[in-house]
């Protein structure tokens, strides 16, 4: 589904600052994207959920944060050459 938003949203995204004018949803399996044309050069890109973030705006009480961001979930361990998985967590030692 796809969803037109009217005011435009004004979003930071890994791009940079750009106005949100659509909002595609593709259901519970997928993140939803947003249709985004940056102010730097009004390139439109599609974002995906994660990399965006509302606009700082003091009225609205969404200040900027000095706190360093979340960390990001960490990938597990890939496979070995020879097929065998590599363990993510030790084992809990035995007594």
């Amino acid at each position: 589904m796809i969803t037109q938003l009217n005011p435009p949203l004004p979003l930071e995204t890994v791009k940079g600052p750009g106005l949100a004018h659509f909002v595609i949803d593709y259901g519970p399996e997928a993140d939803l994207l947003w249709v985004v044309f940056l102010d730097a050069d009004g390139s439109c890109w599609s974002v995906p959920n994660p990399e965006i973030r509302m606009n700082f705006n003091w009225s609205m009480g969404r200040r900027q944060s000095n706190a360093p961001a979340a960390p990001t979930e960490t990938p597990l361990a890939p496979a070995a050459a020879d097929g065998n998985v590599t363990r993510v967590f030790p084992r809990k030692s035995e007594s």
